[in-house]
């Protein structure tokens, strides 16, 4: 049986449901972080398989460009975690978004 297309592309879709709802039912910000990596990289498997389908490194370009977009996410948004666990000692959006007055 021979890999084709249709099969990273189904395994891509997967993949991007995975941390579609890993996005939605999240309440922790770690997690939602992960979850957005998961979906980044459902979307550079779909075009890396693409542009070696049609034989064109453009696939391959956008998914660098993906890649470098993820690492700067990754960077800045661990940052700002760890700034908000200094502040209320918790990564939980109910502890968080709740206002004090």
């Amino acid at each position: 049986m021979e890999i084709g297309i249709s099969h990273y592309l189904i395994l891509s879709g997967i993949l991007f449901s995975i941390g579609f709802v890993g996005v939605l039912r999240r309440k922790n910000l770690l997690m939602l972080f992960f979850a957005t990596e998961i979906m980044l990289n459902a979307v550079n498997v779909a075009f890396a398989a693409i542009g070696n389908y049609y034989g064109d490194l453009s696939g391959q370009m956008f998914a660098f460009f993906i890649i470098a977009v993820a690492a700067s996410e990754v960077a800045v948004g661990l940052g700002l975690l760890i700034l908000l666990h200094k502040r209320y000692g918790s990564l939980d959006l109910e502890v968080i978004s709740s206002m004090k007055g």
